[in-house]
């Protein structure tokens, strides 16, 4: 009986002491629409994202350390993605395959495939890392339709991984915990979408990119 108790006390202080460290607090973004909960304050970089036909597109990347586990959330803009695939396909050599320009006359533009395709090819990246997926399925958060996966990577931490589409942005939120560490549920699970005056978003119903919106309720 005595070792069914110290094992819970020892793991409940190294989960204390990594929680202490740093305050959980809702982080809000007005530039890229969302809340989070972060172990603090996250950094923000701005950079890049390269899309499954090669356009590249404006990001930014929040990312917080706590302890030894990581968590961010990168936002790529695609509510500019056919002036970007437009762009792109000025330099197109002349024989170069519509994945490239985006051809009008197949019906559909690359643009319009590269937006709808993207949770599914970032979840793709995640594939390729070489850790064990123990779970990938379709999820929702606040009722906005997504992704998650969850990988075991070599050295036995776990990454935990969302996946969603809101009004053309693609959010992907990441968080890695060391081996035995509970899953970052508090992370996870806290994201919500705000609108430009920074309220938070409620549909009716499920919200899936690019099709009809649902009615907003309160």
């Amino acid at each position: 009986m005595q070792l069914h108790t110290l094992v819970p006390a020892v793991l409940i202080l190294g989960l204390s002491s990594e929680a202490s460290a740093q305050e959980w607090t809702e982080y809000v973004s007005r530039a890229d629409f969302f809340s989070l909960n972060f172990p603090g304050h996250p950094m923000v970089t701005s950079t890049t994202y390269a899309s499954e036909y090669g356009a590249m597109f404006p990001a930014r990347v929040y990312s917080q350390l706590s302890g030894a586990s990581k968590y961010s959330i990168t936002v790529v803009d695609h509510t500019n993605a056919e002036a970007i695939h437009t762009e792109r396909a000025k330099t197109c050599p002349p024989d170069a395959h519509t994945g490239c320009t985006g051809a009008p006359w197949i019906g559909v533009g690359s643009w319009r495939v590269d937006v709808r395709g993207a949770p599914e090819y970032a979840s793709w990246q995640f594939m390729k890392r070489g850790a064990e997926i123990t779970f990938f399925g379709w999820s929702f958060v606040d009722l906005v339709e997504g992704r998650q996966l969850q990988l075991t990577n070599p050295d036995g931490s776990r990454t935990f991984v969302g996946i969603y589409m809101h009004e053309n942005r693609l959010y992907i939120l990441e968080a890695t915990v060391p081996r035995g560490l509970p899953e970052p549920g508090l992370f996870q699970q806290s994201l919500g979408f705000i609108d430009q005056d920074g309220k938070g978003i409620r549909y009716e119903s499920v919200y899936s990119n690019g099709f009809p919106v649902p009615r907003r309720v309160r």
